[in-house]
């Protein structure tokens, strides 16, 4: 490229240099968008990060992974809805189309006369001739008379109309599909957005920051996008509010909503948390399956145990101390979004939920279902979690969707019921005897839609080649999501006949009930580690395909979170995760007794305090005939080979969020 400045207008190039109103700036290609970064900044930026400081944020490419999957996820879920609209369009004009028959049917049948006389002048009696009676007629086809008009001509017939016809003469629109970028900064998404979403109509670009605006606008310019992208300079919440308070006052004569105008995707992308944005865009969003794309970049929060106090203000749950804190945050945001939405009669419905480097990204489906929102209670739980002790944790839900036949016998309705509590022992943790600590409450449904997930994975295949340059990464993560859903012994006795051979991914039967598929929970919410059961009871680690093999010879099923490397998803209960440690450390890893303090969680998980305990009872020990033999089968624990980048390393030194952007 040459380094002769370019005016604004000039055709977008990357690593272009433009000139306008004095200041010049260096063009940064990401996807199809180019984005206008000053030089001052680039070179502010590469002098901090040589003395190892920290730098302004004005393009982070680390970001471009959480775009890239969002445009993808946008094109999956507007296809399908695209696809409605225009199905329902094309209802909507067949439905006029036959009511404009009826009507000009209708209208002839009036207007022609029963009987046509004969002319006066010849002077012949006047015969009445019964319409569609004459000789010659077809049998069984209905012949029109003809008119006769004031001049004496008749009129031929009018053809018949076509339902192709009558599209064409209604000039069927493609229908709109709108985005709100709410917080907008440099207006990149909202740019890539108009860029590589074909049928998207519009998209609203809004910022707070006047500098951020004033960008937001010269990239666009730069981007010839004028006429798709609308650039506003507000507060998030008040633009939201503003189009809610519009939605409520556009009322027909008879008092129902008009046509909306609420946004087919709300994409809120803060610096911190989205907590204070989720009230507005559940409402904003369009309620008939609108996309609501979130993200929380506050992981201090929600996945550690030093601000339980923050985190119950931000998202209204509790988070946890333990190895799994993504997944509960995760759940904890899921619980914020579906508290925000249902108090509107309105239903969250979680499409694709990530833990993603240092921050959270889901994507969720809102729709207005008061009938929805009753499963509401039995789809959130709280947790007992052995933090200070061994690390096992058990759910309690808050409420129960239980099913009841009806009077007719034919089917079941739900019922929403209290739930019995606790689910733990007073004494403590019924494996290690220590105290534990509650978190939540946190969403406990599902929070991967595999069908939309494929249709994900479908579009990535489907990209262009060289648009997406995070295209491995993303493969690799969604395959991860995939895989990480484990069915419920009834969901796999509905997705598998009797006698059929497993199947890596088993999928519920499509004809299940919706009402049964509202009530479903996740009963395997949360992963576990070899390396931190290890460290509790001071052993070497088992490697991940011998505590997998051993896990599946015993007839469990075995997967892994997309949240953590080496991580574990499992059916197997905590009793026989311990067993299976027992075991290790007994044939693999031994461990030195001697240096167990009594008492200790080691200490009881061993088992090693019933075993002195029966000794100085003068009784025998604890009979351990009747637990399984654990064989650890490597083989058995190998997964198919695959080359997905299924965990992001970081990609360089002082890798991160980086600074907030400064403006006024």
């Amino acid at each position: 490229m040459t380094d002769t400045p370019q005016p604004i207008t000039a055709t977008p190039a990357p690593g272009q240099i433009i000139s306008h109103l004095g200041v010049r700036y260096t063009t940064v290609k990401e996807g199809l968008a180019h984005i206008l970064v000053p030089e001052a900044t680039v070179e502010a930026n590469a002098k901090v990060r040589n003395d190892q400081g920290v730098s302004q944020v004005f393009y982070n490419p680390i970001q471009q992974f959480n775009r890239d999957l969002t445009i993808l996820t946008i094109r999956a879920h507007g296809k399908e809805k695209i696809a409605q609209k225009e199905l329902a369009a094309q209802n909507k004009a067949k439905h006029i189309d036959k009511k404009r028959k009826r009507k000009d049917h209708t209208q002839a049948q009036e207007e022609r006369p029963s009987k046509v006389p004969k002319t006066p002048e010849d002077g012949a009696d006047v015969q009445m001739v019964e319409a569609g009676a004459a000789e010659g007629s077809n049998d069984g086809v209905e012949v029109s008379a003809p008119v006769v008009e004031d001049n004496g001509v008749a009129d031929k017939p009018a053809e018949p109309t076509t339902d192709n016809d009558a599209s064409a003469e209604n000039g069927v629109k493609p229908p709109k599909f709108t985005i709100l970028d709410a917080l907008s900064a440099s207006g990149l998404r909202a740019l890539r957005y108009a860029h590589e979403i074909p049928f998207v109509t519009s998209v609203t670009s809004n910022d707070l920051l006047k500098a951020a605006v004033e960008s937001i606008k010269l990239n666009v310019q730069h981007n010839g996008l004028e006429s798709k992208i609308n650039v506003s300079h507000d507060d998030a919440l008040a633009h939201m509010y503003t189009l809610i308070s519009k939605e409520l006052r556009r009322r027909d004569a008879h008092g129902k909503p008009v046509k909306s105008d609420k946004y087919d995707v709300v994409d809120l992308d803060p610096y911190g948390s989205a907590a204070p944005f989720l009230d507005a865009a559940v409402q904003s969003v369009r309620d008939d399956g609108g996309l609501l794309c979130v993200t929380c970049t506050d992981s201090g929060v929600w996945a550690s145990n030093g601000y339980p106090e923050k985190c119950y203000a931000l998202y209204g749950g509790v988070p946890v101390k333990g190895w799994f804190s993504h997944e509960v945050g995760l759940r904890l945001i899921l619980h914020a979004i579906e508290s925000a939405a249902a108090k509107y009669g309105l239903a969250m419905e979680p499409m694709m939920s990530l833990s993603i480097d240092f921050y959270i990204r889901v994507f969720v489906r809102i729709r207005k279902s008061p009938a929805m929102v009753k499963f509401q209670g039995g789809k959130n739980m709280v947790v007992y979690n052995c933090d200070s002790g061994c690390g096992a944790w058990t759910t309690q839900p808050l409420m129960r969707n239980k099913p009841a036949a009806n009077k007719k016998g034919s089917g079941v309705f739900y019922k929403h019921v209290f739930a019995q509590g606790p689910t733990v022992p007073e004494k403590g943790c019924e494996h290690c005897g220590s105290t534990m600590h509650l978190a939540g409450p946190m969403y406990a449904g599902r929070i991967q839609s595999p069908p939309f997930i494929e249709r994900v994975l479908a579009e990535l295949e489907e990209a262009p080649e060289g648009v997406y340059g995070t295209t491995e990464r993303i493969r690799g993560m969604l395959q991860t999501a995939l895989e990480e859903i484990m069915l419920s012994p009834e969901e796999m006795k509905e997705a598998k006949p009797e006698g059929e051979a497993d199947t890596p991914a088993p999928k519920p039967k499509q004809t299940a009930s919706r009402e049964a598929e509202l009530a479903t929970i996740d009963p395997y919410p949360f992963y576990v580690h070899p390396s931190a059961l290890a460290g509790t009871i001071h052993c070497q680690t088992p490697p991940e395909n011998h505590f997998k093999g051993a896990l599946r010879g015993l007839g469990y099923r075995v997967t892994r979170s997309h949240c953590k490397p080496g991580s574990i998803k499992t059916d197997a209960p905590w009793s026989m995760i311990w067993h299976v440690m027992r075991e290790w450390a007994r044939q693999k890893a031994p461990v030195k007794v001697e240096n167990i303090k009594p008492g200790s969680t080691a200490y009881r998980v061993l088992g090693l305090g019933k075993a002195q305990e029966a000794e100085n009872r003068g009784e025998a020990a604890e009979d351990t005939a009747a637990l399984p033999d654990v064989v650890f089968d490597e083989k058995l624990g190998q997964e198919a080979k695959s080359k997905l980048v299924r965990y992001q390393m970081n990609p360089r030194e002082n890798w991160g969020p980086m600074n907030r952007a400064k403006g006024k």
